[in-house]
């Protein structure tokens, strides 16, 4: 996946809250494509990392700038994604209508809206659950939910916020695996944060390290492990000790 065509391109990327620098003077681009995960150390600005690409006036740049396609980002325009480690589901719809969403606020019309959700549905196997409201879904199901609401707007970049920070280890490679079928039949770009090192080597194709704050970019890692890919194989464990040993700040 990915191809040598830059989806965004962030130039010296600097946000300050009062005094506080955050993010210092960060440049990096994003292939179309590309799956990138970011790491970095606890409270490094991980997650004001990935919000300033959502150009939410919390989070406006006190210096740089964040191109996409060459455009300065414009969410009227540019068809953005973002799935939080929070459960965003609605509790008063059902997984249909929650999956649906995105396509109503953006208009789509009724015949690809159902189609899609059709689709989404098949994809990430809730077919069977899909007149069922978040309450009677377990947290695997519910981040599903998410995934699908994201992928059916066929967004052109997603933005990952540590979505299966608060699950365990075997849902959480089941949800890996989903997430990685979805991207390779998609094309999606995809931004995934997270502080999990070895979700980093097994997601990526590219891996931003972070320093602690003042946060800048310490290493750019590419991951070029063949898939699928395997936890106890050498070459992946000496890719996830490299970027343990790249995050230790002490």
């Amino acid at each position: 996946m990915g191809t040598e065509e830059v989806k965004v391109k962030v130039s010296h990327m600097t946000k300050q809250f009062g005094d506080l620098v955050v993010l210092n003077d960060i440049s990096f681009d994003v292939k179309k494509g590309e799956f990138l995960c970011v790491v970095g150390p606890t409270g490094c600005g991980k997650t004001t990392f990935l919000n300033c690409l959502t150009k939410l006036k919390a989070y406006e740049l006190t210096g740089g700038e964040i191109l996409i396609n060459g455009e300065p980002v414009d969410l009227q325009k540019h068809n953005i994604a973002y799935i939080f480690q929070e459960y965003s589901s609605f509790p008063w719809a059902t997984v249909e209508e929650n999956i649906a969403y995105g396509l109503k606020v953006k208009n789509v019309s009724k015949e690809i809206s159902k189609q899609r959700v059709e689709e989404m549905l098949d994809m990430v196997g809730l077919r069977e659950y899909r007149n069922y409201y978040p309450d009677q879904l377990s947290a695997s199901m519910l981040q599903r939910v998410s995934i699908a609401r994201a992928f059916a707007v066929q967004p052109e970049l997603l933005l990952m916020d540590e979505p299966y920070g608060q699950l365990d280890n075997e849902l959480r490679y089941k949800l890996e695996d989903e997430l990685i079928s979805l991207w390779q039949k998609t094309g999606t770009t995809i931004i995934f944060i997270t502080h999990n090192i070895e979700e980093a080597v097994y997601l990526s194709q590219r891996i931003l390290v972070l320093t602690n704050k003042p946060t800048s970019i310490k290493k750019e890692i590419v991951n070029d492990l063949p898939r699928p890919r395997d936890v106890t194989d050498i070459e992946f464990n000496k890719l996830r000790d490299e970027v343990t040993d790249l995050i230790k700040w002490w």
